[in-house]
């Protein structure tokens, strides 16, 4: 992968050295939307997938994007609203993808009204993370889409995750994000070291995004590899697919699995 002149971190994963794997659960986040988040969050449960652990992803982001690239539709009519509701099991709205160990609970519209939903549940932090315990003994990893922004449903899902995994795209003003997210973070008391960044949508013949990149990669909360901007992801949507299902050997690939093989490495410690 190319370098250009950018001194990086060889920021290693350091969550986990006391804990014996179990399910996992990631969570793809970011304050604002359009930054990479879904397509890394399908890319990473495919490739999870494809290594052989079994894999869940839930999209609760109410745009669909991720049950979209994956072809899944939910079997369910107003999935989530029961799901909240103690109306449905969270393993009944699971929905196999078309991937070995790779299923699926797909977005639909009551999606839109998660925030109102756990209010009514009395706004407890801790929903999110007993829902998932129904879970635990069939999936090694849980990837979660998230909506954009700070809300109850983003606190539910901080809490309940092992690790936040943040994409930046390397601008000024994904700087101000990442330092708004951080502040969150410690606002609410949460486990600053749940939060891992990584560069997304990566142009490195600018000058900013390298100027960027120097500057954020001091936080040493950056993994070392990025993922650039490629056309290749934006075919995710034509495609209906993961990246590596279609472009095996593109650049775009060698980027993903780089990164996952960071991610992973620091989970399997």
């Amino acid at each position: 992968m190319q370098q250009n002149n950018i001194y990086y971190n060889f920021f290693a994963v350091d969550l986990f050295h006391t804990k014996h794997f179990f399910m996992f659960v990631a969570s793809l986040y970011n304050l604002k939307g359009g930054v990479g988040k879904t397509a890394s969050c399908v890319n990473f449960a495919f490739m999870a997938a494809k290594d052989g652990y079994k894999t869940l992803v839930w999209d609760l982001d109410p745009q669909g994007a991720a049950s979209y690239y994956l072809n899944a539709q939910p079997t369910v009519k107003g999935n989530i609203k029961k799901i909240i509701e103690h109306n449905l099991d969270v393993t009944d709205a699971i929905v196999a993808t078309d991937y070995d160990m790779l299923d699926i609970i797909p977005a639909d519209l009551s999606a839109r009204k998660l925030d109102i939903l756990l209010e009514a549940q009395h706004g407890s932090k801790k929903y999110f993370k007993n829902l998932l315990k129904q879970v635990s003994s069939v999936y090694d990893f849980v990837f979660i889409d998230c909506p954009p922004g700070f809300s109850n449903v983003a606190d539910n899902i901080f809490y309940a995750s092992d690790a936040v995994l943040m994409p930046v795209i390397p601008t000024t003003l994904s700087i101000r994000t990442y330092e708004q997210v951080k502040s969150y973070f410690e606002s609410k008391d949460m486990d600053p070291g749940k939060l891992m960044c990584f560069f997304s949508m990566v142009d490195i013949r600018k000058n900013m995004h390298n100027d960027t990149m120097l500057q954020l990669y001091k936080d040493k909360r950056f993994f070392e590899h990025y993922i650039p901007y490629m056309s290749d992801i934006e075919k995710m949507g034509v495609k209906h697919a993961p990246v590596e299902v279609y472009a095996p050997s593109g650049f775009a690939t060698t980027c993903y699995r780089a990164l996952w093989n960071d991610i992973k490495e620091g989970v399997l410690e």
